[in-house]
């Protein structure tokens, strides 16, 4: 039986990973929790100008992150964690899934000829902290991620507003790991993008 959100919150041991760099530093993967505000507060007020372009959230400070942290459990989001292995701890990434299906993704998928459901596709999107980025943790996380989806049962995973198309890198993590191009479109900020999807 698929997990739910209110069980992951309760017992966040049940998707809870680690994974060690190439450099050899242990990552902890983790649902996000109430007490990491403060903590997610630092991580975005972090983020560069560029990563913000990249990762666009209503955002960068401890207001976004308490109201993620409040959502927790609540809506259709679920969003993980990812924190070093320094002392006191740091969250250096944020992974988020939403498992509801925006009608604007609906149209735009449908002229591709691919009609999408919620009963059986989510939404992914991820942002790494300036210093841990082109460290492979992206390659590295992808089993994760690729596993919550089918413990949701989910069968297909589509990027979270697409991929900017002035992003190369993050095109190229993608394809690595399974997800296929399709078409452009604009952003509400009038920037190209691309939608992309994984068929698990």
């Amino acid at each position: 039986m698929p997990l739910t959100l209110p069980h992951i919150a309760e017992n966040p041991h049940l998707l809870t990973a680690l994974i060690t760099t190439r450099d050899g530093e242990k990552l902890v993967i983790r649902p996000l929790e109430a007490a990491d505000a403060p903590q997610l507060g630092e991580f975005l007020s972090a983020l560069s100008p560029r990563t913000r372009h990249l990762s666009i959230f209503p955002s960068y400070d401890l207001v976004a992150a308490h109201d993620m942290c409040d959502a927790i459990a609540k809506y259709d989001k679920l969003r993980f964690v990812v924190e070093n292995s320094a002392s006191p701890r740091r969250i250096i990434g944020l992974i988020e899934f939403s498992f509801a299906i925006m009608e604007s993704d609906i149209a735009r998928y449908a002229a591709n000829n691919i009609a999408l459901d919620p009963a059986t596709d989510c939404r992914f999107g991820p942002t790494l902290a300036d210093d841990y980025q082109s460290k492979g943790i992206g390659t590295l996380v992808a089993p994760f991620i690729l596993d919550v989806a089918r413990k949701f049962g989910k069968s297909r995973i589509i990027l979270w507003g697409g991929v900017l198309v002035d992003n190369p890198r993050a095109i190229r993590y993608y394809e690595k790991i399974g997800f296929k191009a399709l078409g452009q479109f604009t952003t509400s900020d009038n920037f190209a993008a691309m939608d992309m999807i994984l068929t698990l």
